[in-house]
This record gives C-alpha cells, structure tokens and sequence, in this order.
C-alpha cells in the first residue's frame, strides 16, 4: 500500500516539476492532472486484467504483475491452491471413512426424509438382498417386508433392536438380522443391520442345554425318589427289596455317566488346545478300546443268543500326536456307539488305514439301522437323538457324538459320517498327517 502511495506522489511530482519546467506554475498543475491521470489509468488497465481473470473462473490463470494488483492475484491464487488442498484432504478422508464403512461386517444403509435408500454397503445389500444401482432411491419399506421390520419403522426406537429375518433364511438355515434405526440430519435415519444368527443359535443351544440336563437328571430322580418311598412304606421280602435296590443302582449310574460326560466335556472346551509332544502309539489304543468294548458288548447282549461281532483290525506301526486321554475318549464313544445301537448278531468292524496324502483314518463300520439322511447334521449336538427310547435302554447320554466332535476339533481332525437307513453306518475320523509318526518304543507316555 505504501508503494502505491509512494508511486502516486512521485508520478504526481514528476508531472508538476516538468511542466514548471515547460511553462511555470500553470503548466505544472497541468502535468501534474496529467500525471494523475495517467496513473489511473495504468491502474484501472491492470484492474481489468485481474477482474477479467476472476471471470474466467480460475484464479490460476490471472495475470502475474507487480503492484497491489499483483499481490491481490497472487494471494488469489494462494487461497485456491489452500482450498483445493484442503478439499483434497475432505476428500481423501471421506473416501477412506466410506471404505471403512464398505469394509464394516455391519450393514449400513443411509435414507432420506421419505425412507428413500440414499447409499448402503455391501454388507447391508446382502443382508436384505438390495442391489445398489437397481434399488438406489427405492423405497426401504417396498424392499423389506418383514413384519418385524414394517412394526419397527412405523415406531422406530434407537435404543432396542429389531429381529428380522435376513435374505436366504429357510428352515434349514435360518437368518436373523438386528436392525436399528437412528435419526440425523433433516428427517434422514441411518440403518444398521447386523448378522445375529450365530447369537440367536448359541442361545437357543443355552436354553436347550439346560432343558436337557434337567430332564435327563430329573427322569433318574423321579424312579429314585419313587423307589425310596416304595422302600420305606412298603414291606417287601428281600427279591423284591433286591429288584429295587439293582433299579436304583442303574438309576444312580446313569446320572452319574451323565455328570461324568458334562465334566469331559468341560474339560475339554476349557482347556489349551492339544501340542505334539505327547505321541500314543495305535495298538495301545487299539488295545484299550478293544477292551472296553468287549466289556460293553457283552453286556448289552448278556442273556441273548447272538453276541456282536467284533472284529478289530490290526493297526499299522504308527504313532498319534495329541491328548492320549481325549483321543481315548472319542475313539471309544465311536466304537461304543456302534455297539450300543447294532443289535445282537450284528457286526462291528475297527479299522485304521493311511490316506494317500499321509493322512491316517479311524473308521467304526457297524450294521445297526443306520440314521436317516435328515438327522445327519445334527448328530454331534449335545443331547440330540433320533431314537431317544433306544438310547435310554442301551444307557447312552446324548454326549457321546459332541465329544467326538470337540476332540476332533482340537486335534485338527475331521469327522466323517455315511449312513444308509435300514443298513448300517460308518463313522471315521481323519487325522492329518502332522499328527502321524512311526510308532517307536518311545512312542508310549511315560
């Protein structure tokens, strides 16, 4: 500014001191009007050119010139190249802030005032099946018709959740979905969804846990109390008071195979998962499971004219990497099934082979009446049974097949079922190949 003053006066003075010198004083105010003039002009000339810059939009193409026309410029271009850094910068947040959306395993799906669809991501178009160029400004309540949904946005409440079921769901694999819907903005709402089929299964295994644990202790408590109070008012001669005191026992050890499979089975989910440095050669748990198995199968047909036949198949010279105690336990309930369901005069054959991909497989193959097709994927849940009538009778607990199954897990195992009604099944677990050495005599625990 001081410059532009500075040049002013000193144009207006060069005017006045040449026209003095010209022709006197009226020749120097004269010059010095001349001056003046001339300076505006220059003035208004680079104005111009500035504001002809501004009107082509683009203060990176405005003149470069000294003066205070040429700061003004310059502090123009400045503040756009600031601008455009700093929408650079919203920008790239922006993109990264909706890659972390698209990214999010919640569904998120953005309306407007009428319940229009604005944007969602991938998450929230699979979840309710949208897809995001065909349905985009589709109304919400058009593209989900649940009636849970339809309730909970005609009253929408940001602090609970609204189960529904999500796209896919069937009988045989059901999907539920918690929405919740919050306000922002101008009347716009903000929709999240969130996969809680696993949550919702996980609860309704919890409730079915403890309903089955209560029944099956219930049932040997009620015979329990019933023949204790027969005992107590009843004069009985000593067969009779014989008869009941057996029943009793078979009553007491039931639950107590039961509390004996539950503490197994807490055991193994809460302990660390099994290492490799404990190996158990395969004819000590050929050897073991074979004994408790003959045990079994000559109970369960004491008294009947055909016995089980049993045949056991020598195991290779390998070694087994894991928890002896655990793998002990689910090899013996594989075989122990077989038996407890295969009839007397049935077959049970044991066998243990290596895979081509050095894996080694333990199979059970039993002729029993075998488990229809639709039961198959639920046979290793707690307590689940397709016959619970036979199972009672051979005194099976319904946790056999869940130890196996959590065994199996742990060891990095895999169980294989094959099963044809009316023919007999096949259980094998598959143990991959780190797990498997040749047996040595160090093989065996100390």
């Amino acid at each position: 500014m001081w410059l532009r003053f500075t040049s002013f006066v000193v144009l207006l003075v060069a005017g006045a001191a040449i026209g003095w010198w010209l022709r006197g004083w009226p020749a120097a105010c004269a010059g010095m009007l001349l001056a003046g003039l001339a300076w505006w002009t220059v003035d208004l000339v680079r104005a111009l050119r500035v504001l002809r810059g501004l009107r082509d939009g683009d203060p990176q193409n405005l003149p470069r010139m000294g003066g205070l026309w040429g700061e003004f410029a310059d502090r123009l271009r400045r503040l756009q190249r600031i601008g455009e850094r700093r929408q650079q910068d919203s920008e790239r947040r922006l993109q990264e802030f909706l890659e972390a959306i698209q990214a999010s395993s919640n569904g998120v799906i953005l309306l407007d005032a009428e319940g229009r669809i604005n944007w969602c991501n991938p998450t929230a178009a699979a979840h309710f099946g949208i897809d995001t160029e065909r349905d985009h400004e589709q109304l919400i309540g058009n593209l989900v018709r649940d009636p849970a949904f339809t309730a909970y946005y005609a009253n929408p409440d940001p602090t609970r959740n609204a189960i529904v079921t999500g796209r896919g769901d069937s009988a045989g694999r059901p999907v539920r979905l918690a929405v919740r819907l919050h306000f922002y903005g101008e009347g716009r709402r903000l929709m999240l969804s969130n996969d809680v089929t696993a949550l919702e299964q996980a609860e309704a295994m919890r409730r079915d846990f403890v309903a089955n644990v209560s029944h099956e202790i219930r049932t040997p408590l009620t015979v329990l109390t019933g023949f204790v109070e027969t005992l107590q008012s009843l004069p009985l001669d000593e067969t009779e008071r014989a008869r009941y005191l057996e029943l009793m026992a078979q009553q007491a050890s039931r639950m107590q195979t039961l509390v004996s499979d539950l503490l197994t089975l807490s055991r193994i989910e809460g302990s660390p998962p099994p290492g490799r440095g404990e190996w158990t050669a395969l004819d000590q748990l050929s050897a073991e499971c074979e004994d408790e198995v003959q045990a079994l199968s000559a109970l369960l047909t004491a008294g009947q004219s055909a016995p089980h036949a049993l045949e056991f198949a020598p195991p290779p010279a390998l070694a087994l990497a894991g928890s002896r105690t655990e793998l002990m336990s689910a090899l013996s309930n594989l075989v122990s099934n077989a038996v407890r369901y295969t009839p007397g005069g049935g077959s049970v054959k044991v066998a243990w082979q290596t895979l081509p991909a050095g894996q080694l497989e333990f199979s059970v193959e039993d002729t029993g009446p075998g488990v229809a097709p639709e039961h198959l994927p639920r046979l290793t849940e707690r307590f689940y049974r397709v016959d619970r009538s036979r199972s009672r009778e051979t005194g099976g607990t319904g946790l056999g097949l869940a130890i196996v199954k959590h065994v199996v897990q742990r060891h990095g195992a895999e169980l294989r079922i094959q099963s044809v009604l009316g023919k007999g099944s096949r259980f094998a677990i598959v143990f991959p190949a780190s797990r498997v050495r040749a047996s040595t005599p160090l093989s065996a625990p100390v």
